[in-house]
């Protein structure tokens, strides 16, 4: 059963009604069957329907196109359904991350028939897990030009109301220590590898991360341990230890680069890399005029967002919605009213 979205009625109360839709990571198509129904009953717009991803098109012949996307998955709930608003925010699963942008541009494209440029409206499926999965990945490999011809992507990612442009990279990695197995009651005559391990996670606690400027922006690196298994019984000394590590990168690093970073900081042991993901470079250059047009002070996007797919498309790209992107995924998130109203308004004027 669908249930219906009225896209006329205020941007907290369309937040309120989406968060209520409960759309957790591979669960998307009551709301994007919602969504795609509220879009097609608007005449000015081009629908498209890609798995559980929704692509709504304006077709004036303008000289200039935006992309304004959001995805409208979450991550499983933790006890914060349904909605409520108090204190001036809206409370709930998503509300933050990012079902208050998702309204925001759907209130976009149904208050704007005519925009000075045209728009296309992108809302996803997967964003929260496995690239993979991701709907605009989908997307980009069914009809790449539903995206690539694009002047300038918005991403409607949790930023305060304000432009976080670029992303970081993002490099997994397991660092393998070697021992030798024994039993544990003659446990001299074997090697543990856990306590070896002890020397790779000395090197990362003594690491200082790079601090990389770009466009005037400062992206801060970080190196983390994200996990540390050994053992195969409670009377074995582990013959391997593995140290799993999380490599936050500059957008000035290639994935080759980074990669031969982290070697290079455990040249004598076996690293196993198991994901590398580009960021994306600021390109204030680009998107400087929209930047001016809002009033905001750009910062740096530590962490790793959709931007970096519109960077590998050629696509300048940056992060703008309500939001403290540090509430996103705890039981507590909310989005401010007025992060939502400052979003719309400025938005709005922009496009018209």
């Amino acid at each position: 059963m669908t249930h219906p979205l009225d896209l006329t009625t205020d941007v907290v109360t369309l937040t309120r009604a989406l968060v209520d839709l409960p759309s957790e990571s591979g669960r998307e198509a009551e709301l994007a069957d919602a969504v795609e129904a509220a879009l097609r009953a608007l005449p000015h717009l081009t629908v498209r329907r890609v798995g559980n991803s929704v692509v709504a098109r304006t077709g004036l012949g303008r000289a200039e196109r935006a992309l304004i996307a959001g995805h409208l998955d979450t991550v499983p709930a933790a006890g914060n359904l349904p909605s409520r608003l108090a204190d001036g925010r809206v409370h709930g699963l998503g509300a933050c991350d990012m079902k208050g942008g998702v309204a925001v541009a759907l209130r976009l494209a149904a208050r704007i028939p005519a925009p000075v440029r045209d728009v296309t409206y992108v809302f996803y499926e997967c964003e929260e897990v496995e690239g993979d999965r991701n709907g605009l990945a989908h997307i980009g490999a069914e009809c790449p030009t539903l995206l690539a011809d694009a002047a300038l992507a918005i991403l409607m990612e949790p930023s305060d109301a304000g432009v976080e442009a670029g992303c970081q990279g993002i490099l997994t990695a397991d660092i393998v220590v070697k021992g030798a197995r024994a039993h544990t009651a003659r446990a001299w005559q074997g090697v543990n590898a856990a306590h070896r391990a002890a020397r790779v996670l000395q090197r990362l606690d003594d690491h200082t991360p790079d601090r990389v400027v770009i466009d005037g922006l400062e992206y801060r690196e970080g190196l983390s341990a994200v996990a540390v298994r050994a053992g195969v019984a409670g009377n074995v000394v582990p013959d391997e230890c593995v140290v799993t590590v999380n490599f936050r990168f500059a957008p000035s690093r290639s994935e080759e680069e980074a990669e031969a970073y982290v070697r290079g900081l455990f040249p004598e042991y076996e690293v196993r890399v198991t994901e590398v993901v580009a960021g994306a470079s600021p390109h204030l250059d680009r998107i400087g005029g929209f930047i001016r047009a809002l009033g905001a002070e750009p910062r740096a996007k530590l962490g790793w967002t959709d931007v970096a797919r519109f960077a590998a498309l050629g696509v300048p790209a940056l992060n703008y919605g309500p939001g403290d992107p540090s509430l996103a995924h705890t039981a507590g998130e909310y989005v401010p009213v007025e992060h939502l109203e400052r979003c719309e308004t400025r938005l709005r004027t922009w496009l018209s």
